[in-house]
This record gives structure tokens, C-alpha cells and sequence, in this order.
């Protein structure tokens, strides 16, 4: 197994964002990098101090899926209304769904002390740097396209196509994370241990703020 190659770009000092409440964290990467994992793992031995922002979708709940927990289904309408209106943080059209991330969703998150994790896409990080909202930045990556690929295939969960358009966005993604500031931290997830630690270690600044501040009324 090759060692870890987890590259730590760290710039978290800075002004807090306007919002009231602990500084969010933005996570991204490709399908198949490990996110999901990796963020169990932190809500798992954290978990009065992370919560997820609630996003806004115009698809339809899957089986199981339950409104206002995985996502708020609206009408597309409706949602593009309140992203003129500048209710939104990020947006984004992906397979011809419109999806998003509210202001108030973030909000409601912090209102309680938590620090809100968002997890979206590259399209949604580049919308949120024109934000005030000031979070880490964070990028979970494969250790090659070829790692990602069988992790993909390894799932059996899509068609070849689907799977194609996913390797074919993992690269263009992989690519912009590239760009100087785009991140605060980068993480190569090789080991599933190391990662976790260089996630944690990365937030245990944030961490400590949270478990400090007197809780919302």
C-alpha cells in the first residue's frame, strides 16, 4: 500500500463571516474520494459539534428520502425565485436537477452551535468564494483516477455511461482544486486512517471554539 500522501495547504486564519455562529466547512471531491466515510467518522466522535446544512433539490425523493432531513424538494420554480431573490449561497444544475444551499439552511445550523458542513461540488465551492460566508475549504481526493475508478466500479451502482461522466467530472475537478486558494486543505485519502486524522487535525481549531461558546437558547 503506498503511504499517504495527504497535502496539507493550511490558511485558516482570516475574518469570520458575517453570519453569525462557528465557521462552516465546505467539503468536496469526487464521487468515490471517500467523503462520506470520512464525515461519519467525524459526526460519529463529534457529534454535538457538526451538523449538516439541509439542501434544496427540484428532483423527486427517492424511496426512503424524507423531506426537510435529506433534502427540501421544491419546485423549480419556487427555487429560482428565491435564487434571485439572493436566498442562496451556491447553486447548481446537475442531470437537469437544480440543486443548492440555502442561507437559512446554513443559518439554522449555526444557530445551534454547530459547525455546518456543506458538502457540493466544484461548481458550488467557486459560487461560495463570492460569498461572505468565509468557511474552510476542504477537498477529499483519490490517489489516482485509476484508484477512483475501480472504488466506482467496485459499487456497481451505475450504468457505464453514468460512471464515464463521473471519472470524466472526478478530472475536471481534480484539476480546478489545483488552483492556488481554492483550498485551505487538501487530503489524499490512500489510507482511510491517515485521512481521517488529517481531517480531524484540521478542524480541532474550530473544534475547540464550538465546545467553548455557551449554547443557543
Amino acid at each position: 500500500m503506498e503511504q499517504c500522501h495527504c497535502g496539507i495547504i493550511m490558511e485558516l486564519a482570516g475574518t469570520r463571516s458575517s453570519m453569525a455562529g462557528p465557521r462552516p466547512v465546505v467539503l468536496s471531491g469526487p464521487s468515490g474520494a471517500g467523503k462520506s466515510t470520512l464525515l461519519k467518522k467525524l459526526m460519529k466522535e463529534f457529534d454535538s459539534v457538526f451538523g449538516f446544512s439541509v439542501s434544496h433539490t427540484t428532483r423527486k425523493p427517492r424511496p426512503g428520502e424524507v423531506n426537510g432531513k435529506d433534502y427540501h424538494y421544491v419546485t423549480r420554480e419556487a427555487m429560482q425565485a428565491a435564487i434571485d431573490n439572493g436566498e442562496f449561497i451556491e447553486s447548481a444544475v446537475f442531470s437537469g436537477n437544480m440543486y443548492g444551499t440555502s442561507k437559512a439552511a446554513v443559518q439554522d445550523v449555526q444557530a445551534k452551535n454547530l459547525i455546518c458542513i456543506l458538502d457540493i461540488d466544484m461548481q458550488g465551492v467557486r459560487n461560495i468564494k463570492g460569498t461572505d460566508l468565509n468557511p474552510i475549504y476542504i477537498s477529499i481526493q483519490p490517489p489516482s483516477m485509476d484508484v477512483l475508478e475501480k472504488r466506482l466500479r467496485d459499487r456497481k451502482t451505475e450504468c457505464e455511461e453514468s460512471l464515464q461522466k463521473r471519472l470524466h467530472a472526478a478530472e475536471v475537478d481534480m484539476e480546478y482544486s489545483k488552483e492556488p486558494g481554492m483550498f485551505d486543505v487538501i487530503i489524499v485519502n490512500d489510507d482511510l486512517d491517515v485521512a481521517y486524522g488529517q481531517l480531524k487535525e484540521s478542524l480541532l481549531e474550530e473544534i475547540s471554539v464550538v465546545k467553548k461558546r455557551p449554547e443557543s437558547s
